[in-house]
């Protein structure tokens, strides 16, 4: 069965292309044949760092989403990517309820999951309310998972305090922790433009021993949450 991922969250900067880096590379990790998409006119995380699986996707268009079920379809048991630029929720929205696609995604066989990256800060928690009234719309049957990114702060009260984890949860929501890892250390990936194999092979990546053993056992540690999530 083909699986869709929505990766969004609505607020720039709070790590929504680093989960998409990252599901990727769990994707290649594990012979998962998959496709990516990037709507990011001009920052596309994985046009940039997985190029030989990503294709630009521009939100321009009522239509403009319809090449992802199309992916989808077009081989089975494939995994879909699709990287949502900041500020995209409304038209992703319009998307799913004008043409019915949670319906029509049942009728084919084809999982979809949305996946809200939240920092620390009260607008990803305001965001996350939003979405989850959302799903009394275009956004009923996508199932979400909430993503707490410590890369981004690791102290979510707000979040926390907002009750709206319960209220998700309620839903059938899950959740995944993106744990810390040191900025200084993410700049140097990024500087590099590689995949996270290529930054923790010895040859390639230009990082220290102990850099290159510090990613790793992060990508180990989130590849392990990730396996507990069926994806």
């Amino acid at each position: 069965m083909s699986h869709i991922h929505f990766i969004g969250g609505e607020k720039g900067g709070v790590g929504k292309s680093l989960l998409a880096r990252v599901l990727a590379q769990h994707f290649i990790d594990r012979n998962q044949p998959f496709i990516g998409f990037d709507t990011d006119r001009s920052h596309g995380a994985l046009l940039r760092y997985y190029a030989d699986y990503a294709a630009p996707l521009p939100l321009d268009g009522h239509d403009s989403l319809d090449p992802v079920i199309e992916a989808a379809t077009a081989e089975p048991g494939r995994r879909v990517l699709v990287d949502l630029a900041a500020q995209t929720q409304a038209p992703l929205l319009r998307w799913l309820d004008e043409a019915a696609v949670p319906t029509l995604a049942q009728e084919l066989g084809l999982k979809m999951t949305y996946w809200h990256v939240m920092d620390a800060g009260r607008d990803s928690a305001d965001l996350l309310g939003r979405w989850l009234d959302g799903a009394t719309g275009g956004a009923a049957g996508l199932p979400l998972v909430m993503v707490l990114n410590e890369v981004r702060g690791d102290g979510f009260e707000q979040l926390e305090a907002s009750g709206l984890v319960p209220r998700a949860q309620a839903q059938g929501a899950r959740s995944l922790r993106l744990r810390k890892l040191p900025d200084s250390l993410l700049q140097k990936v990024d500087a590099k433009g590689q995949s996270f194999w290529a930054a923790t092979q010895a040859a390639t990546s230009g990082l220290g021993l102990l850099d290159r053993q510090r990613l790793k056992l992060w990508l180990q540690r989130t590849q392990a949450e990730l396996a507990t999530l069926d994806i």
